[in-house]
């Protein structure tokens, strides 16, 4: 049953993650937890699970001209080293903290998606 919804997981957080760019650790963090990991465990694996999904659809995207390369590997190093730090607070904290930082998080999401979409129809 585990292996059946993570596979859905996967089929799920593949399609919006190539339509919106989206779907790691918003859609793989709480779906984990969900299934039966700790949130310090859903995180990491979410990372590593994140990278198929990131390779397959950076190709995609780039066959269709949409990727710069350069503005790309800026971000993406900073925030590999960024993520140093970030895995060193998240393990300083429990997972009942961890979980509502995440809780907020994804409500702060929301609500910019909201206010854009709200805004872009002016």
């Amino acid at each position: 049953m585990t292996y059946v919804l993570a596979i859905a997981l996967g089929l799920v957080a593949g399609v919006l993650a190539g339509m919106f760019g989206v779907g790691g650790g918003i859609l793989f963090v709480p779906t984990l937890v969900v299934l039966g990991l700790g949130p310090h465990e859903a995180t990491g694996t979410s990372l590593l699970a994140i990278v198929p999904t990131v390779v397959v659809g950076t190709w995609r995207q780039s066959s269709y001209g949409n990727v710069r390369w350069r503005g790309a590997l800026v971000i993406g190093v900073v925030a590999a080293a960024a993520a140093q730090g970030g895995v060193a607070l998240a393990e300083a904290l429990s997972d009942a903290t961890l979980r509502k930082l995440f809780a907020g998080l994804l409500v702060l999401v929301a609500a910019q998606i909201a206010w854009r979409a709200r805004h872009a129809d002016r």
